[in-house]
């Protein structure tokens, strides 16, 4: 008899990535306010960065902190840093179970790699739909809904986490997943991309007529990282569809 999965079992490296997003939270708030910005601007993905002329027409004589290297790692750091707390508990709250689920499926090094694959692509959209612009984006929303997205590609399959989840066994994790136009079939697939984008489309909208708030929510790196889940999903996934559906985790050590 196979035993269900325990609620609380999140997989070990989702736990070290929630903690890094705290540790760097609460490390910011022993910084002065000077010290946080200066942190904030090298670390934050900023479109300015890319164009010197849009930067020296928006801040005359300002340069941005990290030089070149900052172009690249900034692709990835943004999703470290957090507004608030709040900002903070959402982007957990969302990672634990999408990302437990991607986690138990990837094991360790596919699963950052689709961290860092999703907040790429995240940055890339915040980046070509604010070409120029000082507008800093800061948080983990961009490999999150990349994580959702990467789930919904196996978890409503038959027999996948979420048919029966009263009765969640580690063999459902492993269940191989259908090729994209056969899940985008699935009522239930397109009802959770409906809703979702349906969200971001109300926060889109609510942040852009709130008086004195810009891009208060970056909605499109949301979707840029949701859409690089859906489609990279099987660059990363172990599983193929010619495996057997009882495959022992154990067995491949990408999955431990």
């Amino acid at each position: 008899m196979k035993s269900s999965e325990p609620v609380f079992n999140v997989p070990a490296v989702v736990v070290a990535l929630v903690a890094s997003f705290v540790l760097v939270h609460l490390g910011r708030l022993l910084l002065s306010d000077e010290e946080d910005l200066a942190f904030v601007l090298r670390f934050a993905f900023i479109p300015a960065r890319y164009d010197a002329a849009a930067l020296a027409v928006i801040a005359p004589g300002e340069t941005l902190p990290g030089g070149l290297a900052a172009q690249v790692w900034t692709f990835v750091t943004y999703a470290f840093l957090h507004a608030s707390v709040t900002h903070l508990f959402v982007n957990i709250v969302w990672m634990l179970p999408f990302g437990a689920a991607l986690a138990r499926r990837f094991g360790t090094l596919r699963f950052l790699a689709m961290f860092v694959a999703t907040s790429a692509a995240g940055a890339l959209a915040h980046l070509v739909t604010h070409l120029g612009e000082l507008v800093l984006m800061i948080g983990a929303s961009g490999a999150v809904s990349g994580f959702m997205a990467g789930a919904i590609r196996f978890a409503f399959e038959p027999g996948g986490p979420l048919e029966n989840w009263r009765a969640v066994t580690p063999d459902k994790y492993f269940r191989p997943a259908a090729p994209l136009p056969v899940v985008l079939r699935n009522p239930r697939v397109l009802i959770f991309i409906v809703l979702w984008f349906g969200l971001n489309l109300v926060f889109g909208i609510g942040s852009s007529i709130v008086p004195g708030v810009e891009q208060a929510v970056a909605w499109q790196a949301h979707v840029g990282g949701f859409i690089a889940g859906l489609l990279l999903f099987p660059l990363f996934d172990p599983v193929g569809a010619a495996q057997q559906e009882d495959r022992d985790p154990d067995s491949d050590p990408m999955l431990r």
